[in-house]
């Protein structure tokens, strides 16, 4: 019986179902999905070929990669699963939909997205602060569209929310080659 080891880079990349408002959003996705694949990865993502999902997947199959698809059933016709996809996994709800992009990916990136988008880092984040995990993450600030949030989590530090180990844990950066060489940095 031959066991399938994860490749050296297996990413998985949380990011809008929509393209967003500008084209730097569209080039950061191909960026990210071309350094996975030129690097021989895998991505793994949330299965649909809709808005930057759809990008970032086919950019890392354009450039070689391997990219596994992780749809729950009921999002299916919304997100429209992309058969493109070196292996789609159609689930049955997001539980088992985030347990199996966890259980596949060796780190964790937020390009720009909706509420689904930060839920799942989120949940990652708090996984790995709970040492659930001890996989990198971190945020794709592209155009600051993390700013906002980042301000955010610095004002529950200086509240006595959150200690300055748990904002430590998150890698960041508005350059798609920075952040992948601190989430691998012997990419």
């Amino acid at each position: 019986m031959m066991i399938k080891t994860m490749p050296t880079i297996s990413l998985a990349v949380y990011c809008g179902s929509r393209m967003g408002s500008h084209p730097a959003y569209t080039e950061a996705a191909i960026a990210v999905g071309h350094w996975v694949g030129e690097r021989g990865g895998q991505l793994v993502y949330g299965g649909g070929k809709n808005g930057l999902m759809g990008i970032v997947a086919n950019a890392a199959l354009d450039a070689g990669a391997q990219v596994i698809g992780v749809i729950p059933q009921a999002l299916m016709a919304r997100e429209q699963a992309n058969t493109r996809c070196t292996e789609l996994f159609v689930v049955e709800d997001m539980h088992e939909r985030k347990a199996m992009m966890s259980q596949r990916s060796n780190a964790f990136i937020a390009m720009a997205g909706g509420i689904g988008t930060f839920e799942e880092i989120i949940e990652q984040w708090v996984w790995r602060q709970l040492n659930y995990h001890g996989k990198p993450l971190g945020f794709l600030n592209t155009r600051g569209y993390y700013d906002t949030f980042l301000k955010a989590m610095d004002h529950s530090l200086a509240e006595g929310f959150m200690d300055q180990s748990q904002l430590d844990l998150l890698k960041c950066s508005d350059n798609v080659q920075d952040l992948l060489a601190q989430i691998y940095p012997n990419a």
